[in-house]
């Protein structure tokens, strides 16, 4: 497979392409401009969410069905998108209010000044084991040494899947720059592992565990480790425009992520909503290995991730996190 950069015309090229898709009804009419909140003191009363069918969506989940988003006075739209680049398409367009996606997407469009981009929540960081590279038995990959050259599947260049691996192979003095890096939806790796379509695959929960136990592969190595050990890997985003006009409403759902983060912290209430929203079975959410729940934002850590796309050419240059974060 032909090796295709992973800059600064790549990002625009997809943020011009779903921008251009969102004109023509990524959501349905309905989904206009939130009225005045009325009695809670906040500017809207309904807050439009783009999301994606992640495991570290979960907090987000519990707190919509605890009602905790109801207490604050705010009623939740969400819609899902299929990419992260695509979610902060439909944020950037004005589709909705904020955006959940992986952190990569958020810088590479405000490198790109696509948009003024602000952080309002974090969600997750790479826990040990929960985003590895996994292969066949028989596959010429092994061990994190056999990685040169090989067909190795990532959801797309750029992102958190292709950049932690990089990272952890360098770290491990192996040479990454010979990968041929093939773009595969999560769903889909575990049957195109199988058939040899690819030498071996970056994973997330659940599929790590749904991979493991359908196909019987086997993991390569961490890249949750080394220079990458407790990564960030997803946040919530929105635009300026839309902060500095609904700063009471961003508040709102700060608080409510921040309360539902702390509670997520009991696995037996985490789990249900695997089965339900990651469409998992009861066995692959028991066995998954959770990402790291979050809600508070950490400039210092937030900040290592444009600095790893940086270092590995997929930003054009250096994205200061503390002037993203809105603070609660």
């Amino acid at each position: 497979m032909q090796r295709r950069p992973f800059g600064g015309a790549c990002i625009t090229s997809i943020l011009v392409s779903l921008l251009t898709l969102s004109g023509c009804g990524l959501l349905d009419d309905s989904a206009g401009s939130s009225p005045p909140a009325s009695g809670s003191g906040l500017e809207r009363s309904t807050l439009r969410l783009s999301i994606m069918p992640t495991i570290d969506l979960a907090p987000f989940h519990l707190a919509v069905k605890n009602g905790y988003f109801q207490a604050e006075g705010l009623t939740v739209e969400a819609s899902t998108a299929p990419s992260g680049p695509a979610s902060v398409a439909k944020m950037v367009a004005g589709e909705v209010d904020v955006a959940y996606s992986s952190y990569t997407p958020f810088f590479q469009a405000k490198s790109q000044n696509a948009a003024d981009i602000k952080l309002v929540a974090d969600a997750s960081s790479a826990g040990p084991k929960s985003t590895m590279v996994l292969a066949m038995p028989g596959s010429a990959v092994r061990t994190i040494q056999d990685m040169p050259g090989k067909r190795v599947a990532v959801t797309a260049r750029g992102t958190i899947s292709d950049l932690m691996t990089m990272a952890t192979m360098k770290a491990a003095g192996v040479d990454y720059q010979g990968i041929q890096w093939i773009n595969i939806p999560f769903p889909d790796m575990a049957p195109r592992l199988q058939r040899g379509d690819v030498d071996a695959a970056f994973m997330t929960e659940p599929y790590i565990t749904g991979t493991i136990k359908t196909i019987g592969a086997v993991p390569v190595f961490d890249t949750a480790a080394g220079p990458t050990a407790d990564f960030p890997t997803a946040g919530f985003g929105a635009t300026a425009k839309f902060v500095a006009e609904n700063p009471k409403t961003v508040a709102a759902f700060q608080r409510v992520m921040a309360k539902a983060t702390a509670e997520a912290a009991d696995r037996s209430k985490i789990e249900p909503l695997l089965v339900e929203f990651a469409k998992v079975d009861k066995e692959t959410a028991a066995a998954a290995t959770l990402l790291t729940f979050r809600s508070t934002l950490d400039a210092a850590n937030v900040q290592r991730v444009p600095d790893l796309m940086l270092q590995f050419g997929a930003i054009p240059g250096r994205v200061d996190v503390a002037a993203m974060i809105v603070k609660p």
